[in-house]
């Protein structure tokens, strides 16, 4: 009984670290060599800002958010086409929802689908030529009120 308690004590003790962890400390393992940086959202009434991984490699854009299992409201992935074309996304492997904000080469959204669906082979379409797409989690556009005609500023980028 005793030793029950001591574990339950040093559990509760470590609750204060655990729940410290900020968003910044999110990293998981499947998206460690991914490059960072950050994306701006200019809207109407404000601006956001997010972290993102950023798929750059052919391979990086096939995984992008697959096996992920959480993300941080403040956090997300962006592909970039370099030239700009349509652009076709899937959610085979992704086990969480997310909103797809498609820009063109202005950085104007030019599409968002939102709440896409978990683990769908349903394809996703750009809907016209982009020069991008900014993966967020399942709900954050509206929440935030990012909206078709916003303005996304690409990101400073740093190596992992």
């Amino acid at each position: 009984m005793r030793t029950s308690l001591v574990l339950w004590a040093l559990m509760l003790a470590m609750l204060p670290a655990c729940a410290a962890r900020s968003a910044d400390d999110f990293q998981p393992a499947q998206l460690r060599e991914f490059a960072r940086g950050e994306v701006s959202i200019e809207r109407q009434g404000g601006r956001d800002t997010f972290r993102v991984w950023l798929a750059r490699t052919p391979a990086e854009q096939q995984q992008g958010l697959m096996w992920i299992r959480q993300l941080p409201r403040d956090q997300g992935m962006l592909f970039l086409l370099d030239p700009p074309r349509p652009m076709d996304m899937w959610m085979k492997n992704t086990y969480i929802s997310l909103d797809m904000v498609f820009f063109n080469a202005d950085g104007r959204i030019t599409r968002i689908h939102a709440r896409a669906q978990p683990q769908s082979e349903n394809i996703i379409s750009s809907g016209g030529e982009v020069a991008g797409v900014l993966e967020l989690l399942a709900g954050e556009a509206a929440r935030r009120g990012i909206r078709v005609g916003d303005r996304i500023s690409l990101p400073r980028l740093r190596t992992p």
